[in-house]
């Protein structure tokens, strides 16, 4: 059985992150319809929502890689601000007892010193600006 299913699948898209994203859209609105009291968004909601998975799994049978990977490619550049800024938050709170963090007021670059070192002279390494703040 695991060998048909392997060549049933061979040649097509599979899973991919637009896909994961789709999966958990379909899960809340699943789970809002669920919860509405009103009839006719409900049904709204659940419809939506299964459009949604039926279209997810028409991405995962497709042969049509380069399509979809020009899809899930439009959609990492698209979210790339959005999970790069908790990213970045993620990393700064981790960072936060051995360095400080400033903004450049040039360019709004964040800088990052070691902390402890009194008034120091801060030097941005991609506009060149230098002002002086306390580490």
């Amino acid at each position: 059985m695991r060998e048909k299913f392997a060549r049933f699948m061979a040649g097509r898209y599979g899973n991919d992150q637009l896909n994961r994203a789709m999966t958990i859209l379909s899960c809340v609105l699943l789970l809002l319809a669920l919860l509405i009291r009103g009839r006719s968004l409900s049904n709204l909601l659940w419809l939506f929502s299964v459009a949604v998975l039926v279209l997810v799994y028409l991405r995962m049978m497709s042969r049509n890689r380069y399509k979809r990977i020009d899809e899930n490619n439009r959609y990492l550049r698209f979210t790339y601000g959005i999970t790069n800024y908790f990213r970045m938050l993620k990393v700064r709170w981790t960072q936060r007892r051995e360095y400080k963090f400033f903004k450049c007021p040039g360019c709004g670059t964040t800088l990052r010193v070691p902390k402890g070192k009194g008034q120091i002279n801060v030097v941005c390494k991609k506009c060149g600006y230098s002002f002086r703040r306390k580490s």
